[in-house]
């Protein structure tokens, strides 16, 4: 069955950082991921995952001034050095902190000299440290124009030719039904290759209830199809957090 985690960027906002953890495991999460937790002294975050029981399940790559900034930049050719020092700098971050997984984040790049890029820094990336999961995630063009990967079938060609074991999907049903409006079908031709799951409702990125996604179902189809892995809720509370949380029963 899968297992489910808390966004602490997205919820809990209503807290300061610092108390997200507690109420997090007060909600029924035994696992966190936090988009961008650079800014926060790692040793800080630590003594609150380990007075609370809970697991860092995955931060994204790169890290610092990121407010404001490009959203990363594997796919930049002319940011190829920068990506690869800030690389380096995230995956000591994660360590410290346990994260399963770091998130890689393509920028806004397109063409073949791009995806050249990418794909070049995605292989030295999986050797560089063979022994963190890593993913990518493919991000719809109306949430962020001109993100280099933008597309499921794009994200499978590449973790194809990577072919590193150590490299993954991340899948957001959200951004799924914004790029092919077919969710369960997504799912279906991308399972195989998904290590991180995450959910939020459409059309607004909301609490994963009732809506456009049938989410029950789409939770069923992950325990049939024997996905043991965590799946996120990052989306933006319609209210409180706690309010929006029956999703998890």
């Amino acid at each position: 069955m899968p297992k489910f985690c808390a966004n602490l960027t997205w919820l809990f906002q209503e807290l300061p950082f610092m108390d997200r953890f507690a109420a997090a495991k007060e909600a029924g999460f035994d696992g966190v991921e936090v988009q961008f937790p650079y800014d926060v002294n790692a040793q800080d975050v630590v003594n609150q995952l380990v007075r609370h029981d809970l697991k860092m399940v995955s931060i994204n790559c790169p890290p610092p001034n990121y407010t404001g900034g490009e959203p990363g930049w594997a796919a930049v050719p002319e940011l190829k050095d920068r990506f690869r020092r800030d690389f380096t700098r995230a995956v000591r971050y994660a360590k410290t902190l346990g994260a399963e997984y770091v998130h890689i984040m393509a920028g806004k790049a397109e063409g073949l000299e791009a995806q050249k890029t990418y794909i070049e820094n995605l292989k030295w990336a999986a050797a560089q440290a063979p022994k963190q999961k890593l993913t990518i995630e493919p991000i719809n063009d109306q949430d962020m124009p001109g993100y280099f990967l933008n597309s499921f079938v794009l994200a499978s060609e590449v973790l194809g030719i990577v072919d590193a074991p150590n490299l993954g999907l991340q899948f957001d049903a959200y951004h799924a039904a914004k790029i092919t409006g077919d969710v369960f079908t997504t799912w279906e031709r991308m399972r195989n290759l998904t290590a991180h799951v995450q959910v939020a409702q459409i059309p607004h990125r909301t609490e994963p209830i009732a809506g456009e996604i049938d989410y029950p179902a789409f939770f069923a189809t992950l325990a049939r199809d024997g996905y043991g892995g965590w799946v996120s809720g990052e989306y933006g509370p319609a209210t409180t957090t706690a309010a929006g949380l029956g999703w998890i029963k």
